[in-house]
């Protein structure tokens, strides 16, 4: 008996994260069947994805699927999956900046978009919120570089550099209407500059926000606390029970340690970051700006120019923030860009696990 048939997949590094893209045509165009096999592609459910292409973390087990795309003001759509790790599930309730900076490399790999003699700039749709950014990132000679000096935390070595512009959303940056909202007795700000996000000082949860993400993972009784406060808030934000959600992300602010803005810790939503995600600094930078927020008396932004670095675990993300106020009087973005880094790892055939083969029972398992 033969195997299934493989699929044209393209492995690539986004920003900190890790996943596997595809053509939209080329994955069933039917979301249950299309799932099913992206769980089986990735070795999903199964906490090591032995059998898969996943890495066993939130991180490293996403999908990009990226289409031509209708709308005008877009080249390509592009759809972002997080794939389950111990649960076949696959969620298309956020977008991931991350991934995004590897959809325009990746639209020129699959002739969607004509590269340019010396860059190409790729106008993307996120079709996740229907929010927009474009890529813009080298193509001498009309092929895509991905060697340069650009370095981002949380990735060794250079690459090129991946600018991302992100035009200003059509949504509210302050869901909830407030600068601050207190939910389960704990004084927040909700924002979202493309990334649904709770700010929470860290002192207020009786953490530094310097911790060890692994430290902070097994406390217990903080994790209590970060789910009430999770939950209670995605009422708040319009975005209803969020218990089976990976959205609003919580992310906890302290004064800076290195020279930065902010220090951050992130959990997604009980895992914590090992860094930050695009979308998520972005959210994090306006909610700085906004005078009076959480972040305001903690955080120490720059006099001049708009960028802001944001710490994380393992270095710090730049973002240039400025923000504008609507006709409603509440404050909006005026402009969102970060510099990011992409690289192609393999292209070629993945070979999903058959349908037809049970998922083995779970043990502990041996080592190598």
């Amino acid at each position: 008996m033969t195997g299934p048939a493989g699929v044209r997949c393209l492995l690539m590094r986004g920003g900190t994260s890790k996943g596997a893209y595809f053509l939209a045509e080329d994955l069933p165009a039917e979301p249950a069947a299309r799932d099913d096999l992206l769980l089986r592609i990735m070795g999903s459910p199964d906490p090591r994805q032995i059998d898969g292409l996943g890495g066993a973390h939130p991180l490293t087990s996403k999908v990009a699927v990226v289409s031509p795309s209708g709308a005008p003001e877009a080249d390509v759509d592009y759809l972002f999956l997080q794939v389950g790790l111990e649960t076949a599930e696959v969620s298309d309730r956020q977008n991931c900046g991350n991934l995004l900076a590897g959809v325009g490399p990746f639209a020129v790999e699959r002739g969607l978009v004509p590269p340019g003699r010396d860059e190409t700039a790729v106008r993307i749709r996120m079709v996740n919120t229907g929010d927009l950014a474009t890529a813009t990132f080298p193509t001498p000679g009309g092929r895509v570089a991905y060697t340069g000096d650009a370095e981002i935390s949380g990735v060794p070595g250079t690459a090129a550099a991946v600018v991302v512009d992100f035009p200003p959303g059509n949504g509210p940056l302050l869901p909830t209407g407030h600068v601050r909202d207190t939910v389960s007795g704990t004084e927040v700000t909700c924002v979202d500059n493309g990334m649904p996000t709770v700010l929470v000082p860290a002192e207020s949860l009786k953490v530094t926000g310097d911790e060890d993400p692994a430290d902070l993972e097994a406390n217990e009784e903080l994790a209590l606390r970060l789910r009430d406060i999770r939950l209670a808030a995605g009422e708040l934000m319009g975005l209803g029970d969020v218990s089976a959600t990976t959205v609003p992300k919580l992310t906890l602010l302290a004064p800076p340690r290195h020279g930065g803005a902010v220090t951050t810790r992130t959990f997604i939503p009980v895992r914590c970051h090992t860094s930050i995600g695009v979308l998520g600094a972005a959210s994090v930078a306006a909610g700085l700006r906004i005078e009076g927020s959480v972040g305001a008396g903690l955080a120490a932004p720059p006099a001049d120019g708009d960028r802001l670095r944001i710490e994380h675990p393992t270095g710090f993300t730049d973002i240039d923030s400025s923000l504008t106020t609507g006709p409603d009087g509440l404050p909006r973005a005026r402009r969102t860009a970060v510099v990011r880094t992409a690289r192609k790892i393999f292209d070629g055939t993945v070979f999903p696990r058959p349908a037809a083969t049970p998922l083995p029972a779970r043990s502990s398992g041996g080592q190598g």
